[in-house]
């Protein structure tokens, strides 16, 4: 249960009183008949095998104010896909499992390339722009909500709490992040925000100044979060990264397109757990190395179109700086961990540290060798101004695999 306490430049949703979850859902079943509900779940085939997706499968069969469910499948071959089918046919609610590996859909792809509009990475990032482009194209559904698919502590309060800000016809957020503490198994988790995201942020105000685009995003308390929800006007302009900095990526462009007062957090989970990536030091391509070089430079890019110049000696400072405060903040936890009796092994922690500084520097190399690198996917309002007809593509696409492989 947390504190009432308003942080920072967004508004912050609090479980104050764990109120009862079906008082939420019988109000999202009023707020849906005026605003359909839309969940987007991107997954990797692989997913449905493990731990997490059949018991979210069987909590999302009781939820009665969805209107649609869209399950973007990643990895999947053609009895994959067959055997997807079958897994989500449980589903009461309407839905449709997008096979992006599929025919249909690469043959959507190779047009979109053809013109430069298609994502440049395989990736979450890809997938939920698909995702997205199959929601436009269905013409219904007021608000949007995206959660991952590897959650082992799911429970109906989530999904819940998670679409209700942008749902509820008096509020006027047109966004809505999730948060949760990262406490599972009497462990704290949540290396890359904890050690990476909110040190940096912290060493980009020491280096630059309070600029306003850092003070909001330090106004997050778990910018890393999967799960996010949003009003469907929004999904048309939001141009969405294809790597790990989705969701670094996704709170920048909301910051460029709208007011602070427009978007809230919402707290949606009491324990989370998910699949964990490797530390990954020795490759800089897998793992939470490469998540947290991609990271790192959706922070430069967007600190760029504020007018920040970056040299080679400026990251050499935000290393240093990022180092000793990161150093401050293994403390910290530790401290925090011990008193609450959860396990803390400092030496990863200052061995994750040491990753995160030299890859500060390999972003940054990175971000000054590439100056014309364009990570964002295009806009879906971009994509149908530049190919007459494309969303009916995509919907017809899906539903013709839909037909074909029952």
């Amino acid at each position: 249960m947390s504190d009432f306490y308003q942080g920072g430049v967004i508004t912050t949703m609090h479980n104050l009183v764990d109120r009862p979850v079906h008082q939420l859902e019988d109000e999202l079943c009023r707020f849906n008949k005026t605003r359909p509900l839309t969940l987007v779940l991107p997954c990797l085939y692989s997913e449905l095998e493990g731990p997490a997706m059949g018991p979210i499968l069987e909590t999302l069969r009781e939820l009665p104010y969805l209107h649609q469910i869209i399950i973007g499948l990643d990895r999947a071959d053609e009895a994959q896909y067959r055997a997807a089918r079958d897994f989500f046919s449980a589903l009461p609610q309407q839905h449709r499992v997008i096979w992006n590996d599929g025919p249909r859909m690469q043959a959507i792809n190779q047009r979109l390339s053809a013109e430069n509009l298609a994502p440049k990475e395989l990736g979450k990032g890809c997938n939920v722009w698909y995702s997205m482009g199959y929601l436009l194209s269905t013409g219904t559904g007021g608000a949007v909500g995206l959660h991952d698919c590897d959650i082992v502590t799911y429970d109906r309060a989530l999904p819940a709490r998670l679409l209700y800000p942008v749902a509820h016809p008096a509020f006027n957020y047109q966004f809505c992040k999730g948060y949760y503490s990262r406490i599972a198994n009497g462990a704290l988790n949540g290396r890359v925000c904890r050690l990476l995201v909110t040190p940096l942020l912290r060493t980009l105000k020491t280096v630059f100044g309070p600029l306003d685009y850092l003070e909001y995003m330090d106004s997050f308390r778990y910018a890393l979060a999967g799960e996010f929800s949003m009003r469907l006007d929004v999904v048309t302009d939001l141009r969405i990264p294809s790597d790990w900095g989705l969701e670094i990526g996704v709170l920048s462009e909301m910051y460029r397109n709208y007011s602070t007062n427009r978007i809230c957090q919402a707290d949606i989970a009491d324990v989370y757990d998910h699949k964990h990536q490797q530390l990954s030091p020795q490759d800089a391509t897998q793992g939470l190395s490469k998540m947290s070089i991609d990271i790192i430079k959706a922070l430069y890019r967007k600190l760029a179109t504020t007018g920040v110049v970056f040299t080679n000696e400026h990251f050499r400072s935000i290393k240093a700086t990022y180092f000793r405060i990161a150093l401050d903040f293994i403390e910290t936890y530790a401290n925090d961990a011990t008193m609450n009796g959860l396990k803390v092994d400092i030496h990863a922690e200052e061995k994750a540290v040491e990753m995160f500084a030299q890859n500060i520097v390999r972003a940054g190399k990175h971000f000054l060798d590439h100056p014309m690198e364009t990570p964002f996917i295009p806009s879906w309002n971009r994509v149908a101004s530049a190919i007459d007809g494309i969303l009916p593509d995509i919907r017809q696409a899906v539903d013709e695999d839909h037909t074909q492989y029952a």
